[in-house]
């Protein structure tokens, strides 16, 4: 394949694969339960038990290779590192191309339930787009990584890059979690490109301004109080891998259980609504099949270890919209306004830190909201159509 060459892509996994995986899960070593403990100290063995089961010998990995296979798939080679990214494209050809970005836990799938809400939308006064859904470098298809350096600068630059090879001058873009770093990372790095950014989860530092602090409502000093639990008690997995991310990587390249444990874990504490196994199950075989654990973990030591990544930078300029969900989601707007150029800000009372799989309708309602503020000529001319 030639460095600017687009291909379809299947996956290949072969059936050794499944099998290995299935005899690894039959083989687990689980840990004593203390009585009375729970969550408080990561994942209950009993409740991975019951899904270390499901994935041995209820899970079938060809059903997520059939949902994958129903839209177009691609990969190609951008700055050296294969990239693997889903292109759907709207059946209205006015329809805006729209960037979608996945964090971690996550893969391109998270996005399923709002492809054809985005891209044919039923009710004609709605805004449609042209889907463009990538696996992050370094996770799922598009990984493993070849070199080290991949952080979010380097990242954003591929994508900005993936969008030019496929022809599209001028494109939204939409991320959670990762992608909530990387949208706003794009609006300023290509912002002759980009329509506006729309994000999930966006993390909000203090100002230190007094007067910011002192004007804050409750709502944001629950938020605020959330963030500072977070960091307290839930970041150590952050923690790890951003400082040994080697270390780790062993211990989830090696162990299914471990994989699982290490993501079930992430989707029980930013979760309001409890996921489906299949779902939880499907993130972790795309990781355990793909080999990806040290890819993911080095994204986490990339970026604590670039300078210029918390360095003060001008406040930007590109259209930016923001939704906030009850769970996981620390956003507070008045600190948000210091560094984007906020025009669209929503809160919702219902959803966690993956809306794309709790509540997929009210995350996709509030992309075509913002959006169709942005593009009203374009969408003129779609309605008129």
């Amino acid at each position: 394949m030639t460095d600017n060459e687009i291909r379809p892509f299947h996956p290949e996994i072969p059936d050794t694969a499944p099998a290995d995986l299935r005899d690894r899960l039959r083989r687990t070593r689980f840990i004593d339960a203390v009585p009375g403990t729970g969550w408080e100290r990561g994942v209950p063995t009993a409740h991975l038990r019951e899904l270390i089961a499901h994935w041995a010998e209820k899970f079938d990995w060809r059903r997520v290779e059939a949902r994958l296979a129903a839209y177009p798939q691609f990969i190609t080679t951008i700055d050296g590192q294969r990239l693997h990214f889903l292109h759907i494209r709207s059946p209205h050809a006015a329809a805006t191309p729209l960037l979608l970005l996945h964090g971690w836990p996550g893969t391109v799938l998270d996005f399923h339930a709002m492809i054809e809400p985005l891209t044919a939308p039923a009710d004609p006064d709605v805004p449609p787009f042209h889907l463009v859904i990538p696996s992050l470098p370094g996770h799922g298809f598009s990984g493993p990584l070849t070199e080290t350096g991949w952080n979010d600068g380097r990242i954003a630059a591929a994508l900005a890059a993936l969008m030019a090879r496929l022809g599209y001058e001028r494109y939204g873009v939409h991320g959670g979690d990762h992608g909530a770093f990387l949208a706003p990372r794009l609006g300023r790095d290509d912002a002759a490109h980009i329509v506006g950014v729309h994000v999930n989860a966006l993390v909000t530092f203090p100002t230190g301004d007094p007067a910011d602090m002192a004007a804050l409502s409750d709502a944001d000093r629950q938020r605020l109080a959330a963030m500072k639990a977070f960091q307290d008690d839930g970041s150590a997995y952050m923690q790890l891998a951003g400082s040994r991310p080697d270390t780790l990587a062993q211990l989830l390249a090696d162990s299914p259980a471990g994989q699982l444990a290490w993501i079930v874990e992430k989707y029980h504490e930013w979760t309001e609504r409890k996921l489906d196994l299949d779902t939880v199950l499907t993130t972790a075989a795309v990781y355990w099949l793909t080999d990806t654990a040290r890819s993911v973990a080095a994204y986490y030591y990339e970026r604590f270890h670039d300078p210029l990544m918390f360095a003060p930078t001008p406040k930007g300029v590109t259209p930016t919209g923001v939704a906030v969900f009850p769970v996981a989601d620390f956003a507070i707007r008045r600190f948000a306004e210091k560094t984007h150029h906020i025009t669209h800000w929503s809160e919702f009372y219902a959803g966690g830190h993956f809306p794309a799989l709790e509540v997929p309708h009210l995350l996709t309602g509030d992309i075509q909201e913002f959006f169709r503020t942005l593009i009203t000529d374009r969408y003129t001319e779609h309605v008129k159509g």
